[in-house]
């Protein structure tokens, strides 16, 4: 009978201390998502389109934190609640977790009585709901407003969340709970893109005759997950020490006074307009062409140029009395620095210092592509 007795013990502390190390590794840390499509999870089928809260947790170390994503297309505050789904992240939520909340897109739409909020009584008292739940349960609750669509009139981006959005204000602000203005900080985001380059944030899909500017691609997705996740941060800085991933994205409202105090515009220039035909310099053999990116442009401490080598051609052997970086972009050639010989192709970075000698010939049948910057000159 001790016999047994003690192998009993043995098996139940053998079963504990296996068990053990799987409850250790559970995230201290969890964040519960209510929501609709804008932050819904999509498989591979519905590729690119993507929802915030599915992107949520590459911010986030999954040994510590853990994203619980419930959001579902097509809720609105009402519907998300009648269908049962508030009643499952009441049944999960323990102490310490968040919730955060976001609906506004659905509660908008009067033709639907069972998603229709107003936004002045029926839309804040719902959302009041989800605080109770969460307040009940040791949570903490976060208001997110919605998500701005890329919806542009006579070139103004349209708000179109704007009661919803301020009631939802008014009510963090009577209950004293934190709000996430994510309203204001993607259509900040939206406008310093400007309406043609934010499409591929959004599912204008032409292979799948789609024009959609309200569910993001994935890449929009990631998007508005740094925005909530930087507005997060600010005001609790104490979340910037558990980040895998930094949150320096979107653009403040100030954007666009700054470019117009900008002592010199920005611009873009196209190669094919820039391009010059040169013999190989410093005494080098063959035709070369040069691109000299913005050499005219004021307040530039920098030289950046593009030096194509055509077959045979090269670049003589000469002292440089500054630094200077050469990057190989394509093509083949031999290098030559302070005497010494090196083969050279693409992904290669030559640095020259001042004092050094070099050259450089182009080998093979393709062309070597060199990307030049140095310091101007003073």
């Amino acid at each position: 009978m001790k016999r047994s007795c003690t192998w009993v013990s043995l098996l139940l502390a053998a079963t504990i201390s296996l068990a053990l190390p799987a409850l250790a590794k559970t995230p201290a840390h969890r964040i519960f998502i209510a929501g609709d499509s804008t932050a819904a999870e999509y498989g591979p089928e519905r590729a690119p389109q993507a929802g915030w809260g599915q992107m949520l947790q590459s911010w986030f170390d999954s040994a510590e934190w853990e994203v619980r994503n419930h959001a579902k297309g097509g809720r609105s505050a009402r519907s998300f609640i009648e269908e049962g789904r508030l009643d499952a992240i009441d049944a999960a939520l323990r102490p310490g977790d968040v919730l955060l909340i976001q609906f506004g897109h659905n509660d908008a739409k009067r033709e639907d009585p069972t998603r229709y909020n107003d936004p002045a009584q029926a839309y804040p008292q719902y959302l009041a709901r989800y605080l109770d739940v969460a307040v009940k349960r040791g949570a903490t609750p976060i208001l997110v407003t919605p998500v701005a669509r890329l919806l542009y009139d006579f070139g103004s981006l349209l708000d179109t969340h704007g009661l919803y959005t301020q009631a939802m204000k008014q009510l963090a602000a009577q209950r004293q709970v934190m709000l996430i203005d994510l309203n204001a900080s993607s259509s900040d985001w939206l406008r310093a893109l400007g309406e043609a380059a934010a499409k591929p944030y959004f599912m204008y899909v032409p292979a799948q005759s789609k024009a959609d500017g309200t569910h993001f691609s994935g890449a929009g997705a990631t998007a508005v997950a740094c925005l909530l996740v930087r507005d997060w941060a600010v005001q609790v800085p104490a979340l910037k020490a558990g980040l895998k991933r930094d949150i320096d994205c979107g653009a403040p409202a100030s954007a666009a006074a700054d470019r117009a105090a900008q002592a010199y515009p920005s611009h873009v220039v196209h190669e094919r307009d820039i391009a010059r035909e040169q013999p190989g310099p410093h005494g080098g053999a063959g035709p070369t062409t040069a691109y000299s990116f913005f050499a005219d442009a004021p307040g530039m401490s920098f030289v950046l140029r593009k030096r194509v080598l055509h077959p045979g051609a090269g670049i003589g052997l000469h002292q440089h009395h500054k630094d200077e970086v050469y990057y190989v972009m394509r093509g083949r050639g031999l290098y030559a620095l302070d005497g010494k010989q090196y083969e050279v192709g693409p992904g290669d970075a030559l640095l020259t210092r001042a004092g050094s000698t070099h050259a450089i010939q182009q080998t093979g049948d393709e062309p070597l592509e060199l990307m030049l910057a140095y310091p101007k000159e003073p």
